[in-house]
């Protein structure tokens, strides 16, 4: 019987910043994207989204499992997620989980530009 076992992943309170960042980071753009698909909506609701995609990624990076596997995994609780909080169809859910992927990730490249732009500062 094989166990599956994380590696030296660093200490719990880093693990615990990382899930809890992302997940800010996925709430903000999951309400971003419904605020942009659906017009005025509830905050609370994106703040349900963003943990879930958020536990599957760090969970998946500790345990070396499939970076393929885990972001199908992401999009589609994702996408179930969006699907039971704003009650919409199938189509609709569909085109808020591609904003919301859209959104992130020119987010977090316009984010990581960023601070890599800081980091090379002089002084």
């Amino acid at each position: 019987m094989v166990i599956l076992q994380a590696g030296a992943v660093g200490n719990p309170v880093a693990i615990a910043g990382t899930v809890g960042l992302f997940a800010l980071f996925l709430s903000v753009t999951a309400h971003i994207a419904a605020r942009n698909v659906l017009g005025d909506v509830e905050v609370k609701k994106a703040f349900v989204v963003g943990p879930l995609p958020a536990a599957i990624a760090v969970v998946s990076t500790a345990f070396g499992l499939s970076p393929f596997l885990a972001i199908a995994l992401a999009i589609s609780v994702d996408a179930v997620a969006i699907s039971l909080l704003y009650k919409r169809s199938r189509r609709l859910t569909a085109y808020i989980t591609a904003i919301h992927i859209v959104v992130s990730i020119i987010l977090g490249a316009v984010l990581f530009a960023l601070a890599f732009l800081l980091s090379t500062a002089p002084g």
